[in-house]
């Protein structure tokens, strides 16, 4: 399976309500969509630019991935996501390449998807997601 195009970006901020402002000047736009995805613990905003977004990512509770990557990197780029066909297929073929998935089977994402991650340490530093979208 080949990738698609880059989905989204995300970018960890402590406080949607003041990013969103400064995204807002920055991209010339209004977010798409704010949503809460409770199982991640996240508030997002997505901003389209053009066939990609910016995916702003607030924790909202202490234990979430985010307030934890905050606390140790500060608020900036948290990940790529890459979307895809065939995503069960991609991740078994990154899994048997060397790759650890931090999934076992893909969740559930914003925007009516399915994703899976990538660990940061065996890709250069970089959290890798890929997703694709569930058919209604």
């Amino acid at each position: 399976m080949t990738v698609k195009k880059i989905d989204h970006i995300g970018v960890a901020v402590r406080d949607l309500s003041e990013a969103i402002p400064l995204y807002r000047a920055l991209l010339g736009c209004e977010p798409q969509a704010v949503e809460v995805l409770e199982t991640e613990g996240v508030r997002i905003a997505f901003f389209e630019v053009g066939e990609s977004s910016i995916e702003l990512l607030e924790a909202i509770s202490e234990t979430s991935p985010i307030a934890k990557f905050i606390k140790q990197r500060g608020e900036g780029v948290h990940h790529l996501c890459f979307r895809v066909e065939g995503l069960e297929q991609k991740a078994r073929e990154l899994s048997e390449s060397g790759l650890r998935c931090l999934d076992s089977i893909p969740r559930r994402g914003a925007h009516n998807t399915k994703v899976c991650f990538f660990h940061p340490k065996d890709t250069k530093g970089v959290l890798m997601e890929f997703s694709e979208a569930i058919n209604p």
